[in-house]
């Protein structure tokens, strides 16, 4: 908890009260953390694996609008609003997470002020995150818009230099989801990418090949 940047400002003593505030629980692949519409009354710190956050239409059509690992923090929005959960969390490989109930997390954002500061920077975080990606949908075409999502997963995992490993347990359609398009074209495209050089396609892994080259395309 102490390298989260939610709770990296408070000290030994009260990190030690938070933890013994949290509940420990497992997850397998596949499995739901919450499910959109759930209400908002506790926040999830990741310790070990990943997930995905899930939007779903009315029609049942999905779009995947981040992934998250360890050390990181979701639900966060549905705790301050206190408004139903606007998506759902799915562990997209085996996951290990602490569950902090709301009443504990406002107590310390008015007893330690720099934690409220934290999290308002998550939130402008994820706030310019999702302003990117609606500009990738509407201004990319499907090539720009995988390498774009591609380099940005490699970022939020701290992967750098080349080749970096993409092994986030996500699914073609998965990736389909994050940038609206289908499967069938998600895989038309991860081919292109890598019959420029681009990308190598390892199994159920993407490694980057050429990140310059794959920032070109995204027009970065």
């Amino acid at each position: 908890m102490a390298r989260t940047t939610l709770f990296q400002s408070l000290g030994e003593d009260a990190l030690l009260s938070v933890a013994r505030s949290c509940v420990s629980r497992n997850f397998s692949r596949g499995q739901f953390l919450f499910y959109q519409g759930d209400p908002g009354d506790r926040l999830f710190i990741i310790v070990s694996g990943l997930v995905k956050v899930v939007f779903t239409s009315v029609q049942g059509d999905e779009l995947v609008l981040a992934t998250l690992g360890p050390r990181e923090v979701v639900g966060e929005m549905a705790v301050l609003d206190q408004v139903p959960r606007s998506a759902s969390v799915i562990a997209t490989k085996p996951t290990r997470a602490l569950l902090l109930n709301r009443p504990v997390l406002l107590g310390l954002m008015h007893t330690h002020p720099p934690v409220m500061d934290a999290l308002l920077k998550l939130l402008g975080g994820l706030v310019r995150r999702l302003t990117e990606q609606t500009g990738e949908l509407a201004f990319l075409d499907l090539r720009g818009r995988l390498a774009s999502v591609l380099l940005r997963l490699a970022h939020e995992r701290g992967l750098a230099g080349a080749p970096a490993v993409l092994d986030l347990g996500l699914t073609q359609s998965d990736l389909g989801a994050m940038i609206g398009a289908s499967r069938p074209a998600v895989n038309r495209g991860l081919q292109s990418l890598a019959s420029s050089g681009l990308i190598e396609l390892r199994g159920p892994c993407i490694a980057l090949i050429d990140p310059a080259g794959l920032r070109r395309q995204s027009g970065n």
